[in-house]
């Protein structure tokens, strides 16, 4: 590789050549790109993963971590995605713990950083694929390949295509995985530190490699493929085996008694076998803490994986693996997901699309024939463990093994992009070897780098918020249902419904069995009190997935509003059902309780919601009311007192226990919570107004008065309060003339 790396000489100057300023260069780069990710927010998948995860918080023991999926749902459940990363939802926890909440920055600095310590370590990691494995008398290991190390480094610290893992928060699933792998893969290179010519190596450090490699897996299930690549570096680079060789002997039957060199000592199979144990081992366990198999995925999810056909899965999973290299090759079209027809399948060999499998396998071909048959043994090797660090990391994803739940994912390229980056970078040098054009090979990489960095800078700015981060993906996947669902439930959070409801109906035109889009159009066309066509949709969800507790609870309120109670009850206790732990559902049945003037069934149901929740204020809030608008007005205080407890610092419930207090004559504990309310929000016209009728009835008739005058300012259409306000002033006039 000595003269190939010497053949970049004039790209890379001798000055950034020695390992520190290199690391430097290529840390400092990385940071560049993602820098401005930095303040971003948490975006799609983080909402789920982080903000409503109940592991980050500090009441939920750490012992669940390791009985929950990355999601915090139990691993034992059949809706359990069995993504099992317990390293990662931990450094979550210690995130959310230091920065003392949820606040964004602290968690995307982390990724950042996590970025730049993969980057830095992989300028070790070339050195090593690059230059082979050789160290000096003291123990130091040889950079014989300096100039390509760095390149490659560089190119992998730039590359677009990682900007989901960085500027994403869920992404550091993928970065932790791979700083522990490739601390395993250095570990490894360690066993040999000590290498004599018996080749003799430390167990030590490939147990530790091993281990590392079991870290790795903890933190994204692809770390384990570690070993995997262990073994093949192993074998080319410890072993020196020559593949052609080998094959060259058994095709000519040659029974020679002469073995290839690494098969004379009993070492390579032990190291093999330790590998291969490891390797067993951990997937053994983590399969049984999986506890029931591996998790269902729908066909909006992966549709090729539920293609009849042999042939169509066969013809579509390759399509998705040349999709994959041109994102490595190509990366402008970035889209944060890739599901739901956004990649329509190839149903037949006559589509046009199986142009890019051919171009994807013969170029594979090419490059396994020159592994393989090459007479340069250092190409051999450079060209087998850049093939091996591009697919082994890659093979989880490639449904080979087992069904994924997803077409393509940018996350996944993350490792396999190493791999990428070597063989660019063994290609350029090659190409500047055997040109004399040498300022045109430096000004196309130097425009590799520079428009890599600019994409980089560009993507982490889409994905600092999510209205950005959705509509970049409109031009990049306009089939895409998931895309236009998102886009349009942006914009209904921020109020925008009337362009809400175009993105949610392109969204199930897109899909027709898009359920989510269904019941988030229903609940809008229900607030505009589009009810019958509400109706539909969201009856047509729940046939459509009939364990979809949301809608039949979203059902139900519409029913309610239509005044079909009885359909509605049915509603609610369908979606109590499939989802018994359901506080909101049990409150909007308390509603249409208290609407029938079924006042038992009412509380209990709102006790019901407050058990499961107990911070629901709603529900607290309206037993307190029904309890008073029924003369209950001891329970009505037990009940208030018992909230506050619970929610101390929550006005609504301070003024409705203050109501409840007046009526019961404490007047002077009645008093203090309304000020309390209003304190909390002096804008609330009825805080005002009540605490007026308060004064009025304690005789404090010229508190009284200035309360309803400040109430009927804020809302002058109170006519309670006006005419509140009207008998005070007559009998103010009346006092006054009696004092006359």
């Amino acid at each position: 590789m000595a003269e190939w790396d010497a053949s970049l000489d004039h790209i890379i100057p001798s000055s950034v050549l020695p390992p520190f300023w290199a690391k430097f260069l290529v840390g400092f780069a990385s940071l560049v790109c993602f820098a401005r990710s930095y303040d971003g927010d948490f975006v799609f998948d983080d909402s789920e993963a982080i903000v409503n995860n109940k592991d980050l918080r500090a009441e939920t023991p750490l012992g669940d971590l390791w009985h929950h999926d990355f999601w915090g749902s139990r691993l034992s459940s059949n809706t359990s995605h069995k993504s099992y990363r317990p390293l990662t939802v931990l450094t979550f926890r210690m995130n959310h713990y230091l920065s003392g909440g949820f606040h964004p920055a602290s968690f995307h600095a982390v990724n950042i950083a996590l970025h730049g310590g993969v980057s830095v370590l992989l300028v070790d990691v070339f050195s090593v694929l690059f230059g082979g494995l050789q160290y000096t008398s003291k123990g130091r290991r040889l950079h014989l390949a300096p100039r390509s190390a760095l390149l490659a480094a560089l190119l992998f610290a730039v590359h677009p295509v990682h900007t989901e893992c960085v500027a994403g928060v869920v992404g550091r699933a993928d970065l932790l995985g791979a700083l522990f792998f490739l601390l395993s893969f250095l570990g490894y290179c360690k066993a040999f530190r000590e290498t004599n010519k018996d080749r003799t190596h430390s167990t030590f450090w490939v147990l530790l490699s091993i281990l590392l490699g079991a870290v790795a897996m903890l933190c994204k299930e692809q770390g384990i493929t570690v070993l995997g690549l262990n073994a093949v570096f192993d074998i080319l680079v410890i072993g020196k085996l020559n593949v052609l060789e080998v094959v060259q002997k058994v095709l000519r039957k040659d029974r020679s008694s002469e073995s290839p060199g690494m098969l004379r000592t009993g070492g390579l199979l032990f190291r093999m076998t330790l590998l291969a144990l490891g390797g067993a081992g951990v997937l053994y366990v983590r399969w049984k803490i999986m506890g029931t198999g591996p998790p269902a995925f729908t066909e909006v999810d992966n549709p090729a994986s539920f293609a009849d056909s042999m042939l169509v899965r066969a013809i579509n999973y390759n399509y998705y693996y040349s999709l994959n290299a041109w994102l490595l090759l190509c990366p402008w079209w970035l889209c944060f997901d890739w599901s739901m027809g956004c990649i329509p399948l190839i149903k037949s060999v006559g589509d046009w699309r199986v142009i890019a499998l051919a171009a994807l396998w013969f170029c594979l071909i090419g490059l396994i024939c020159q592994a393989l048959c090459s007479e340069d043994s250092h190409k051999r090797r450079i060209l087998t463990l850049g093939l091996g660090f591009l697919i082994i990391p890659f093979l989880p994803a490639s449904n080979l093994f087992f069904r994924v739940g997803f077409v393509v994912a940018e996350r996944v390229l993350y490792l396999p992009s190493a791999g990428y980056c070597m063989l660019l970078t063994f290609g350029l040098a090659v190409l500047s070897k055997h040109t004399k054009r040498k300022k045109l090979i430096a000004a196309l990489i130097l425009g590799i780098l520079f428009l890599n960095t600019l994409r980089c800078v560009v993507r982490s700015g889409e994905w600092r918020n999510e209205d950005q981060l959705f509509r970049s993906a409109l031009s990049v996947c306009p089939l895409n249902a998931k895309v236009h669902y998102n886009v349009g439930k942006n914009l209904a959070d921020k109020g925008n419904q009337t362009a809400a409801i175009r993105y949610y109906r392109e969204a199930v035109r897109l899909n027709p069995k898009y359920v989510h889009a269904m019941n988030n159009l229903g609940n809008i066309l229900k607030e505009r009190n589009e009810l019958q066509e509400a109706e539909e949709l969201l009856s047509l969800a729940v046939q459509i997935q009939p364990d979809f507790a949301a809608a039949w609870m979203n059902l139900g309120i519409v029913q309610n509003s239509l005044k079909r109670f009885q359909a509605a009850e049915q509603s609610y206790r369908t979606a109590i059902k499939h989802r018994r732990k359901y506080p909101d559902c049990y409150y909007n049945l308390g509603r249409l309780y208290a609407d029938l003037n079924r006042h038992v069934d009412a509380l209990n149901a709102w006790r019901n919601a407050t058990v499961l929740k107990p911070e629901h204020s709603l529900a607290w809030n309206n037993m307190i009311i029904l309890l008073d608008n029924t003369g209950n007005l001891a329970q009505a205080e037990a009940v208030g007192r018992e909230a506050l407890e619970l929610i101390p610092n929550d006005h609504s419930l301070m003024f409705s226990l203050a109501n409840v207090l007046g009526k019961s004559q404490k007047y002077k504990e009645s008093e203090a919570l309304f000020l309390r309310a209003i304190k909390a929000h002096p804008n609330t016209a009825s805080y005002h107004g009540n605490l007026a009728v308060l004064y009025h009835r304690w005789g404090h008739l010229d508190l009284a008065k200035k309360h309803y005058e400040i109430s009927l300012r804020l809302d002058p259409t109170a006519s309670g309060t006006r005419e509140n306000y009207g008998l005070l002033r007559r009998k103010l006039e009346q006092m006054q003339k009696k004092n006359v």
